[in-house]
């Protein structure tokens, strides 16, 4: 009874926080402080302060401000429209042709930026207007773009596995390379989904751009050369043990700034708004991640995680009921709540229970990040509709329409990590050197 009631006050006090507006960051830390405050006798300000600054000066998150700033780079080069006369060329020829250079050059940038709207606001810009001109059905070329911008979140460098492993304390190395092959096979759902639709609706789709030679496809490829090398640099430093997290978003940065400087677009403004959004979002993030440690303190001392994780143990629940509860769950907070503070926000509870059950915590969050993916492309809260529609003009209907067969791959491919968890713990058990730093 005691535990339904701390229950009930800890959800009322969070929804009326987040209802009246309040920072989520703040209103995790008002949770917690009442939960303190009610039902223990620690001094909730003492307890507050050690908390947040412990949490807030791991090593560990380091690396978070640097992905974004290298992110933020990028983004104010040239990177899209070289991305595009890359990939153009190769894409022609498959079923569906050039909507693959939504999902092959969000993959990409993925790879160099851990934000999925960053993903979606660089590769958008240049892949919209270029399928509109084309007369690409307008559905599949907002749907794809949805649906694909989330590969941010898994593939390395993810913002999201970082604020994951902090939370948690396990290698955001492990995770990082868990993320990789989960994120490719993801790309190849929404590959097949596009390829399925257009040889089903050939009339619907636009003539194929003019044949070029296959020397002159190569030619063509010297645009993916710099992304790719980036790539490489920063997550084979980290796979081969060269650098840690925190060194290899050092290395990225660098980068960054290199290719803008020869890409001639890095100027005093475009390095001091790349700083700016840089800071702007990490605070954020830092924020909330104050707030969710304030939080765990708090219900770990009122003993509610271990009575939540104690109560569904003795319900029986095999692993795969377990997560399939947990999947709706997640969904259901996903409309509601954006990834990173959901996690944050539930980790205190779902965290023992995983470990009780046996969970490789490592698969769990790939299998974890694929749900927070969901959750950037569910109304009413997706914040890649949002983007969206300031990027296309569109009424959220349409969009979420648009994205719902993305979001139906995503569903698929948490059945296919259940089924074959190899794919995220494989390259994790061959990662060399560093740790988590």
């Amino acid at each position: 009874m005691e535990n339904l009631v701390l229950t009930v006050i800890f959800l009322f006090t969070l929804f009326f926080l987040l209802g009246s507006g309040v920072w989520i960051g703040l209103s995790l830390m008002g949770v917690a402080y009442v939960g303190l405050e009610l039902f223990t006798n620690r001094p909730a300000g003492d307890a507050m302060i050690t908390t947040i600054w412990s949490s807030a000066s791991s090593w560990s998150l380091t690396a978070l401000p640097l992905f974004i700033w290298m992110g933020e780079i990028l983004y104010r080069t040239r990177l899209s429209e070289d991305l595009f006369k890359g990939l153009a060329p190769w894409m022609n020829n498959l079923p569906g042709r050039l909507l693959h250079t939504n999902i092959v050059g969000c993959t990409f940038f993925a790879a160099v930026s851990g934000s999925s709207a960053a993903t979606l606001t660089t590769v958008g810009k240049m892949s919209v207007p270029e399928l509109r001109k084309r007369k690409y059905p307008e559905n599949l070329t907002i749907g794809t773009l949805a649906g694909s911008s989330t590969l941010g979140l898994m593939i390395p460098p993810s913002l999201t596995l970082i604020v994951y492993g902090v939370t948690i304390n396990e290698s955001v190395v492990q995770l990082f390379m868990a993320g990789i092959l989960p994120g490719l096979v993801l790309a190849l759902l929404f590959m097949g989904y596009v390829a399925v639709w257009a040889t089903i609706n050939r009339k619907k789709m636009p003539k194929k751009d003019p044949e070029i030679t296959f020397m002159d496809k190569i030619k063509s490829s010297k645009f993916l050369f710099p992304i790719f090398s980036l790539i490489i640099f920063v997550i084979g430093s980290m796979y081969m043990g060269w650098a840690t997290p925190t060194e290899a978003a050092g290395f990225g940065v660098i980068g960054g700034l290199v290719l803008a400087a020869l890409q001639r677009s890095l100027t005093w403004k475009t390095f001091f708004d790349s700083l700016i959004g840089a800071t702007k979002t990490s605070c954020m993030i830092a924020f909330i991640l104050m707030g969710g440690a304030f939080l765990t303190l708090s219900m770990g001392f009122t003993g509610l995680p271990r009575s939540i994780a104690e109560w569904i143990a003795n319900l029986g629940l095999t692993n795969l009921e377990l997560l399939l509860y947990l999947m709706i769950f997640y969904i259901i907070l996903g409309c509601f709540l954006d990834g990173i503070s959901s996690i944050v926000l539930t980790m205190a509870v779902v965290e023992p229970m995983i470990r009780n059950a046996g969970i490789d915590v490592i698969w769990f969050g790939i299998y974890l990040t694929v749900l927070v993916e969901m959750a950037q492309i569910t109304p009413p809260v997706g914040f890649n509709l949002f983007v969206l529609q300031g990027m296309t003009k569109h009424e959220m209907i349409f969009l979420a329409k648009s994205a719902l067969p993305m979001f139906l791959m995503m569903v698929v491919m948490v059945f296919i990590m259940i089924a074959f968890p190899e794919l995220a713990t494989y390259l994790p058990s061959t990662v060399k050197g560093p740790g988590a730093g």
